[in-house]
């Protein structure tokens, strides 16, 4: 097994050309002082080009970003790649070590950003992971799934007003595309503001992996890579248009239950259409509930045990076709 080289910062160019890394990348220290590292693959190609990122597992749990990272890194053909592709295959150490979404400190990192040096823990390692790792890239590919209890489909959150990242929305070719600007918080949002184009990827359920996404998520980072001149443009195998929502928002629970979800991922519902039936535990029903308006089901809940508040459907609102 190759042995990874400790780093204190990414020292990209100081990799020798056509090589493939594997980095132990610092980035702070636990309670008995050890230090907690990154685990990053870096690609680097025989000629110079650009420096396209991936993050998989900001949220510790969400890992079916981790073997696309690895498949996408160990395909590339080093003589062969023109500029760099850095993978970090588990952004938040503390997380996926307890097996569980948020930072140390119960913190969501995805709402830490830009973080701050000097701050608490999970605003000083936001920090550092933007500015030690983000910073390097010329474009970023945040990939996630749904969290614990959810399911998702395979889609993209994208500014769909910015040319750009429509642009690479579209070359990943996910089931759905929801119009999302990057909001302050998110390592979306972050490498926006430092000019670095962000999309983020959901890319199905948590704790799992899910064969036919992973594929379709590697091929879809690998289109990227070639629409940004680093790999040589392979014919896509056709298929289905990713539906593209304008915009996109949960229904919760107005009450605690059982909650039973009626509607399939991808279904398409209508304003009034019931979606979800809550009983208590001696199997009465308390309410049920209706679609707002129309859309179609990009997640929706999978834990009966729902309290006040609970989520129930992840609709998207369906763009006109001139809005494609």
């Amino acid at each position: 097994m190759t042995q990874a080289q400790q780093m204190d910062t990414l020292a990209l160019a100081d990799l020798p050309p056509a090589s493939l890394t594997r980095v132990l990348l610092s980035i702070g220290s636990d309670a008995l002082s050890r230090p907690i590292e990154l685990p990053i693959l870096v690609a680097k190609g025989r000629r110079p080009g650009p420096t396209v990122g991936l993050t998989a597992a900001l949220h510790g749990n969400e890992i079916n970003g981790i073997p696309v990272v690895q498949r996408v890194l160990h395909g590339l053909d080093l003589q062969a790649l023109k500029g760099t592709v850095v993978g970090v295959l588990v952004s938040n150490i503390p997380g996926f070590l307890g097996n569980r979404r948020l930072f140390m400190g119960g913190w969501d990192l995805n709402h830490l950003f830009p973080g701050k040096e000097g701050g608490h823990s999970g605003q000083l390692y936001a920090h550092r992971l933007l500015h030690q790792v983000v910073a390097h890239l010329d474009v970023l590919v945040d990939l996630h799934t749904a969290s614990a209890g959810r399911v998702n489909s395979l889609y993209v959150r994208a500014d769909m007003s910015s040319p750009k990242t429509r642009h690479m929305a579209k070359l990943l070719r996910p089931q759905l595309i929801v119009h999302n600007p990057p909001t302050d918080g998110t390592l979306r949002g972050a490498a926006a503001d430092l000019d670095v184009p962000a999309i983020t990827l959901e890319i199905g359920n948590p704790q799992r992996y899910q064969k036919d996404f992973i594929r379709r998520s590697v091929a879809g980072i690998r289109a990227i890579l070639a629409d940004q001149g680093m790999l040589r443009k392979r014919p896509q195998t056709p298929g289905l248009p990713p539906i593209l929502c304008s915009k996109s928002g949960w229904m919760y629970t107005d009450a605690g239950g059982l909650l039973e979800i009626l509607p399939e991922l991808l279904d398409h519902v209508l304003a009034g259409d019931d979606v979800a039936v809550l009983r208590n535990p001696f199997g009465d029903e308390i309410a049920r509930y209706q679609a707002p308006h129309a859309g179609v089901v990009i997640g929706h809940s999978v834990n009966p045990v729902t309290a006040t508040g609970g989520r129930i459907l992840h609709i998207g609102v369906v763009a006109p076709r001139e809005q494609e």
